[in-house]
């Protein structure tokens, strides 16, 4: 079997392209169902399929048993509404190790938008724990997930990659700041009450930033977020008004379509002549028309601009990325070494039957004899047969998965089934 990687990232298509692949938890439950797995059932290549779907990325993991990734773009783009022409260009294709080795940098954080962040890890936690739920990850790809889960808790606590952890808002306000002199005495409006939006506010009060004002569609949150931070808060009705009076947007909402409308944003604007607006789009699907930047005095950024900043943000973590290829390198060699003794997997599972078949079938013979002394000793012989079969298998199921790790798996089944004289069922099922 094949492990092959479809994905697309904030390296090979923009926001535009990718919002339009953004899956909600109920669209990756479909895109599952239309693999054959889950809640429905269809003819699939794949017996194994997981999705991960962040704001900068969706990246599609199956096991095939082809290495072939042309069914996972058609199942891409019949899931997403986009065209496979629309993709032509802006995927990446791995295979077998590689793909193995890929989902390990991600979820480690070297192949994030920001180095190291610290949100991917959980995003890759989720993606597995959602595979699972639905049926859609099986043996190989629930270890993989679990291996690169490993690997990414490793980096985290055994390397600094993760010290000083910048976030997408983080990053955002840093950028920001670079545009505006005197961002501390700026009036700033966050358009959301998330956890986006609270690291922004976090952010913002972190460079001494005394106006802010949050506006969220329900009220109670956006109250509760600006009493943490001691900022202010409005009802959703207050926008327009507040856009008036702002130096600073930042929007970071979970609605999937914009909420600020370019109609809404020129209307502001005409009522505040010759006062430039900066607005940052962090949100994903982006909150604001992108129209709304031809607006005359408005500057706007969205989440694939914060290249930049993050470039500045990078330096303190870059020594670390050898140490943490270094962990990388560990775990992948001991899911390699899990995945090659797959090979030699049913010959131990065909051994380990016979042997309880004849255990079994020496208990009844014994419980006979014992039956006809009137002695009652059940318990004990279960036990004894368990543990002696255990022991006996043991150093032989050792040294098959040893030797499969050095190639010879195919040769050492071969000589198992001949010696044990696996499969031959009549054998071991005769009374």
């Amino acid at each position: 079997m094949n492990i092959i990687c479809l994905g697309i990232n904030h390296r090979t298509a923009p926001a535009s392209l990718r919002e339009r692949l953004s899956y909600s938890e109920s669209k990756l439950k479909t895109l599952l169902a239309r693999s054959g797995h889950g809640e429905r059932e269809a003819v699939t290549p794949f017996s194994e399929l997981g999705v991960l779907s962040t704001c900068n990325r969706v990246e599609l993991y199956a096991v095939a048993s082809q290495p072939d990734t042309r069914e996972l773009v058609g199942l891409l783009a019949e899931t997403s509404g986009v065209s496979e022409k629309d993709l032509d260009g802006h995927t990446y294709q791995y295979r077998g190790r590689e793909a193995a080795g890929h989902l390990f940098r991600v979820a480690c954080g070297l192949d994030s938008l920001i180095l190291g962040e610290p949100q991917i890890l959980g995003q890759v936690s989720e993606a597995h724990t959602l595979a699972l739920r639905v049926g859609a990850s099986g043996l190989i790809l629930s270890r993989l997930f679990q291996a690169a889960i490993h690997a990414g808790k490793r980096a985290r606590s055994e390397t600094a990659i993760s010290a000083k952890p910048a976030t997408v808002s983080s990053v955002a306000v840093h950028l920001i700041a670079s545009q505006v002199r005197q961002l501390e005495s700026s009036r700033v409006l966050v358009i959301g009450a998330g956890e986006m939006a609270e690291l922004a506010v976090e952010a913002l009060r972190k460079r001494t930033v005394g106006s802010i004002t949050v506006i969220n569609r329900t009220a109670e949150r956006a109250a509760a977020l600006a009493s943490r931070w001691e900022a202010r808060s409005r009802s959703f009705e207050a926008l327009e008004d507040e856009l008036e009076r702002a130096d600073v947007v930042i929007c970071s909402t979970a609605a999937p379509h914009p909420i600020l409308h370019e109609a809404t944003v020129r209307s502001a604007m005409a009522r505040r002549p010759g006062r430039p607006l900066i607005v940052m789009d962090i949100a994903f699907p982006r909150d604001v028309e992108e129209a709304v930047g031809q607006i005359p005095g408005v500057h706007l950024y969205d989440i694939d601009k914060l290249d930049q900043g993050a470039s500045r943000s990078v330096d303190e973590r870059i020594s670390q990325v050898p140490q943490v290829e270094n962990i990388i390198a560990e775990e992948m060699q001991r899911f390699q070494d899990w995945l090659t003794t797959l090979e030699v997997r049913p010959v131990i599972l065909a051994m380990r039957e016979q042997a309880e078949a004849i255990r079994q079938r020496e208990v009844r013979r014994t419980r006979r004899r014992l039956d006809e002394l009137g002695v009652d000793g059940a318990e004990e012989i279960e036990s004894l047969t368990k543990s002696l079969v255990n022991k006996l298998l043991h150093e032989p199921t050792v040294r098959l998965k040893r030797h499969s790790q050095t190639g010879q798996g195919a040769r050492y089944s071969l000589l198992i089934r001949e010696l044990f004289g696996l499969g031959e069922a009549s054998e071991i099922d005769s009374p």
